[in-house]
């Protein structure tokens, strides 16, 4: 899958469904460690764009402070 146009939403709505299909059971022990790498990666996805989006909302913070 192509990360890059990974939105958060998209990147969280996979994470869920991958938690609810372990939850019920629905992972077979073969494929248990791959959806287990696959959420990790979803996990690392979603703070990065967590992070990014913080830091962009104290830029514009500090900039409307610095224009006052």
């Amino acid at each position: 899958m192509n990360e890059e146009g990974l939105t958060y939403e998209k990147a969280y709505e996979e994470l869920q469904q991958i938690i609810s299909d372990i939850e019920s059971g629905e992972i077979s022990v073969d494929l248990l460690s791959e959806k287990v790498k696959r959420a990790a990666a979803l996990i690392q996805i979603c703070k990065n764009k967590l992070t990014s989006t913080e830091n962009d909302v104290q830029q514009i913070l500090n900039d409307l402070k610095s224009d006052q």
